[in-house]
């Protein structure tokens, strides 16, 4: 688990999508599913955090905006992990399948997505909080691919630089998962040890990535991730 959150932390930095590594790991070593969707949720925050840090001169948007957003990010983390502390470890075992699809998908054609959303809209302030409050609740429910919809959130609404977005969308994600996390520490469903491992490896894999992610091709990384979250889709379907 070590390793595999170094490898996660490494995907993260440079192309995104590394929870849909780091998750099924946890789960394959055996810690129940709820259990394990809150430890990863722990081992991911710190990285996220990190990089909301590294972006802080990069965040740029109207206060009035960033507050609201903020406000329907930490709302939404709340009650997506209030939804997740009364699914029964049964159901949401059952729903793993197609959550893990989900984050599959919108990682494959988010781009294409946001570039589609882009082109045709231009959504006011209201709609765009709404929007956030849910992709929140999703986010602390489970959370695969809910930097993505941040991301065609932000492009929509007249965020145009990839380093301003990103800024914004890491405070987003840090700020639900924050109190999602508080909620499931409250909970005791955290393991700890993975945990704080996983924590150190996502962020010397983070660390580490900054020579890595100017010598390869983001693309074939994000294909790399994408053949392992059809694999591991695959893989819960079947079992």
């Amino acid at each position: 688990m070590f390793f595999i959150a170094i490898i996660a932390g490494a995907i993260n930095a440079i192309a995104g999508g590394g929870g849909l590594i780091a998750f099924p790991a946890l789960i394959i070593a055996g810690i129940p599913a709820i259990s394990a969707n809150a430890t990863n949720t722990a081992a991911m925050w710190v990285g996220t955090a990190a990089s909301t840090f590294a972006y802080r001169r990069e965040m740029s948007l109207g206060k009035r905006e960033f507050l609201y957003l903020t406000t329907a990010s930490i709302c939404g983390g709340i009650f997506g992990s209030y939804l997740l502390l009364h699914t029964s470890p049964s159901n949401f075992a059952n729903l793993i399948p197609y959550l893990m699809l989900t984050a599959t998908v919108l990682f494959a054609f988010g781009k294409k997505f946001n570039a589609w959303l882009q082109s045709r809209f231009q959504i006011p302030l209201w709609l765009a909080i709404m929007i956030q409050l849910a992709i929140s609740i999703y986010g602390g429910y489970f959370g695969g691919g809910a930097g993505i919809l941040m991301l065609a959130i932000l492009e929509i609404m007249g965020v145009k630089t990839i380093h301003n977005m990103n800024a914004i969308k890491s405070w987003l994600a840090t700020s639900l998962n924050a109190f999602a996390l508080l909620h499931f520490i409250f909970a005791g469903i955290v393991v700890w040890f993975p945990a704080i491992l996983m924590a150190i490896g996502a962020l010397i894999g983070g660390y580490g990535s900054a020579f890595f992610a100017r010598q390869v091709n983001s693309e074939w990384v994000r294909r790399f991730i994408i053949g392992i979250g059809i694999m591991m889709t695959s893989y819960f379907f079947v079992k």
